[in-house]
């Protein structure tokens, strides 16, 4: 049965990639014209299926509707209206100046598909990171393969009535499945994969895509430290620090993982972020329509390990019937903790004391270079400091993750949080090949440049190669 499995799949995908080859082979995604329809395709199935979406997702994990609006269809819908506003830009002829030895004759470069792509999602962001790498392939003209999570079975299969009712199905598709199928995907030759999840799975896509030699891009996760100077706002720091850690349960590759405070301010952060956690989800988080659930019974037993690794300021509870984790600060936490080792991916916040800004820094030079460094501080030598002997994927001073919703920023990871970018043009480019063309007539014939070479003829070539560049 599991070998009639096993070809089922093999088959299956085998017939994908032939359609989409020969979609691609035709020549039919690199018009403007079908990338525009492509993307108001896009903009069409969130504009008419919000409401299907607030559900699936409410389904799959009680993601609130304001989170889901911002976080997921909002953010799309941006992402779209600036490749629609951009594209015929970014699709240009760019040409360059071709030095004086290489005359007469032109030279320039444009953007052209890599081909058939495969786009694998995440679970926790299932609409938006599947949908969002998409619209920067389509945009630069490749069919698409979309991988969305099995583990948000609802939003997958919404995403899977996508093609044929709303986008060109010869060209993008949308391939459900767990483990098994995601492997016989990467068995498959592609021209470009973009994946989004785990180190240790990144690391299985980058070993199977290395045997065809299959360019990625990586998005993975790693312990985003918050640094809160004592001159700051702190009950501003302590709202939005709340605020980033605990949107959709802490289950953010970009929340923050772990806060250095300077002793100072301690004690009024722990205060105010206790404060701002009742404010946000009320006395009693459980019973918030603005606080999701974890997305498994395994992810919720791993996050209540880490209750004994520090002293509980506020949450410390779980419920497992709910798939409920409070939101919960700890203190007292020691840097060798297991609460510290690993990526927390949840509602679970650390808060380490120090007093200058070098201890802040052995702490997270202790680390893997993360996807975010966050800054608060009111000093801007201070943040210049942080900024230069910190490294990221990315930045945010005095506030929090925006610097992965402004699309004209680049997203992407540093070192093994990471590797390749995308949002923006920085997508469009990641899914896009540069291919350069010089044009040259065939007279006048330069005689120079064949051999035989005499030793006098070698000094004329010399000197003017010296004096032309």
């Amino acid at each position: 049965m599991k070998n009639d499995k096993e070809r089922d799949i093999a088959r299956h995908v085998s017939e994908l990639m032939h359609e989409l080859r020969e979609c691609f082979d035709s020549g039919t995604t690199r018009s403007y014209e079908w990338r525009k329809s492509q993307l108001l395709g896009l903009k069409c199935f969130l504009d008419e299926r919000e409401k299907d979406i607030y559900d699936a997702l409410q389904s799959d994990f009680r993601k609130p509707r304001a989170e889901v609006f911002f976080t997921e269809i909002h953010y799309l819908m941006t992402e779209i209206h600036v490749a629609l506003k951009h594209l015929k830009s970014w699709m240009r002829t760019r040409k360059v100046i071709t030095p004086f030895r290489y005359q007469p004759g032109r030279s320039y470069y444009f953007h052209e598909p890599y081909g058939v792509v495969l786009v694998m999602g995440a679970w926790n962001y299932p609409l938006q990171l599947a949908i969002a790498p998409a619209i920067n392939a389509i945009a630069a003209g490749n069919c698409v393969l979309i991988k969305p999570s099995e583990q948000a079975p609802a939003i997958s299969g919404l995403l899977a009535e996508v093609p044929g009712r709303y986008l060109d199905e010869r060209a993008i598709k949308v391939f459900l499945g767990g483990v098994e199928e995601s492997s016989k995907l990467l068995e498959t030759s592609f021209d470009y994969i973009f994946f989004t999840g785990g180190g240790s799975v990144g690391k299985q896509v980058m070993e199977r895509a290395a045997k065809h030699l299959t360019p990625v891009t990586l998005e993975l996760g790693g312990k985003n430290p918050c640094v809160v100077d004592r001159h700051t706002n702190v009950p501003v720091a302590a709202r939005r620090v709340v605020w980033a850690k605990f949107l959709n349960a802490g289950q953010t590759c970009i929340a923050p993982d772990y806060v250095l405070v300077h002793r100072d301010v301690e004690e009024e952060l722990l205060d105010c972020m206790k404060g701002a956690i009742d404010a946000f989800y009320g006395a009693r988080p459980e019973l918030s329509t603005d606080y999701p659930a974890i997305i498994t019974p395994e992810h919720l037993e791993r996050l209540a390990g880490y209750f004994a690794d520090g002293v509980v300021v506020t949450g410390g509870l779980i419920d497992p019937e709910r798939l409920y984790c409070a939101p919960t600060v700890l203190r007292a936490v020691s840097p060798s903790s297991r609460v510290m080792k690993e990526e927390i991916f949840g509602p679970i916040l650390p808060v380490l004391g120090y007093s200058e800004p070098d201890e802040a820094l052995a702490v997270m030079r202790s680390f893997h270079h993360p996807l975010a460094v966050y800054i608060f501080s009111g000093d801007r030598s201070f943040q210049q400091y942080m900024l230069k002997n910190t490294r990221s994927g990315g930045v945010c001073i005095n506030d929090l993750m925006f610097q992965a919703a402004i699309p004209a920023l680049p997203f992407g990871g540093a070192g093994k949080s990471g590797m390749g970018a995308y949002h923006g043009e920085a997508g469009f480019e990641t899914f896009s090949r540069s291919r350069s063309v010089h044009v040259k007539r065939t007279l006048p014939e330069n005689i120079l440049r064949y051999p035989p070479f005499s030793e006098m003829k070698f000094k004329w070539l010399r000197k003017l190669f010296r004096l032309f560049g």
